[in-house]
């Protein structure tokens, strides 16, 4: 299929913020070739390459992007496996709920939790994507991608992909490299460019041991209990679209880039402070004060971003200048409620994090990518 290349496109329409000024060069990829000879040329260039997917955990500058855009639209799906495990080839450019859905249709459990979520299948162990107690990293068997520092395919197994929270090998920059690129659901400066995802999955027709408290009360199952795939996927549906969290045309909350903070992890003396200072604005004593959290491993604990942010004074709907705003139906999303600009949008971050830093000397750190800009 030949490459169609465009001059000065506005990302904005690419984006599920509707935010973003012109690429200089903007190209639709639809195979691996494509995708690896345009990355290949910017980095023989020296210029700025940004691949990217399906928009959904990006802020481009109201500048736009001064280099070439690679927008991956490769596709194709495998599955293959007669017994209880399951292998799932996918393409970078399937669209992940759609990959999601037909894996609960086919009863395929294992990615059932991360219904709903909007972007590409390849974006998924960039950021090692999760929801509802489930993350990618459980079921990806192994990622092929273009090297950018060797200029070859690589398959990377599960153990070099170096999964954390919210992070992988894929997003964290590598200091000997080529040029610069982005990949909207995590890559920033990367060295691997993703082309293929492989998952393994168990043929069953019910879901994975429910780890998510609120997931389970809505399902009934109790502490790990387990449930038919089709109503995990229609309880974490409603769930999500409770919050503003799957794409609907029709609810401006859904304009936004997902949860912008990721939840700060915390050792003891850290959470001690948080206490110390939520009892001191409420003026009770530490002690009687509660600070949600749950474990995150190496003894330390994870507090939810949306309670800090609400605990310092930014409620659902807080406005920011410009037509952004926190969204009407979850702390952590930032929505363009019409009109917004990047700038405005990254200005309300700015403020919400410093007053979190403020209040309880947390930093909070974005979950999406920030390209052109910086909070």
């Amino acid at each position: 299929m030949a490459l169609t290349v465009r001059e000065q496109v506005m990302l904005a329409g690419y984006t599920t913020l509707g935010v973003g000024g012109p690429a200089a060069r903007f190209v639709d990829a639809s195979t691996d070739d494509q995708v690896i000879a345009e990355v290949r040329d910017a980095d023989a260039a020296g210029e700025p390459v940004l691949v990217l997917g399906g928009g959904s955990n990006l802020v481009v500058a109201d500048e736009g992007f001064p280099g070439t855009v690679v927008r991956v639209a490769t596709s194709g799906v495998s599955i293959a496996g007669d017994g209880d495990g399951v292998t799932v080839e996918v393409a970078a450019g399937e669209d992940w709920d759609s990959l999601a859905e037909r894996c609960v249709a086919e009863g395929l459990s294992g990615i059932e939790c991360l219904c709903g979520i909007p972007g590409l299948a390849g974006a998924t162990p960039i950021q090692n994507v999760g929801a509802y107690g489930q993350e990618v990293s459980e079921t990806v068997v192994a990622v092929r991608a273009y090297d950018r520092l060797r200029g070859t395919i690589a398959t990377l197994a599960n153990a070099e992909c170096g999964f954390g929270y919210r992070t992988s090998a894929f997003k964290r920059s590598v200091g000997a490299q080529r040029g610069r690129a982005a990949l909207d659901a995590g890559a920033a400066t990367g060295r691997f460019v993703v082309l293929g995802v492989t998952f393994r999955l168990s043929r069953d027709p019910l879901s994975a041991p429910v780890r998510y408290g609120e997931l389970a009360r809505v399902l009934g199952t109790g502490d790990a209990g387990r449930a038919p795939l089709a109503d995990v996927r229609s309880a974490v549906l409603a769930l999500r679209r409770g919050k503003g969290m799957v794409l609907d045309p029709a609810d401006p909350d859904t304009r936004s880039a997902g949860s912008f903070f990721t939840n700060p992890v915390l050792g003891d003396g850290q959470l001690a402070d948080v206490r110390r200072r939520a009892a001191a604005k409420a003026g009770a004593a530490a002690g009687e004060v509660i600070v949600p959290h749950f474990p995150s491993g190496d003894g330390q604990v994870k507090v939810p971003a949306a309670w800090l942010i609400e605990q310092a004074g930014f409620g659902k709907g807080y406005p920011g200048d410009g037509g952004a705003r926190i969204s009407s139906k979850h702390t952590l999303a930032l929505v363009n409620a019409g009109g917004a600009t990047s700038a405005s949008l990254v200005g309300l971050a700015r403020e919400i994090r410093n007053g979190v830093r403020q209040a309880f000397g947390v930093e909070l750190v974005n979950e999406p990518v920030l390209i052109g800009t910086e909070l």
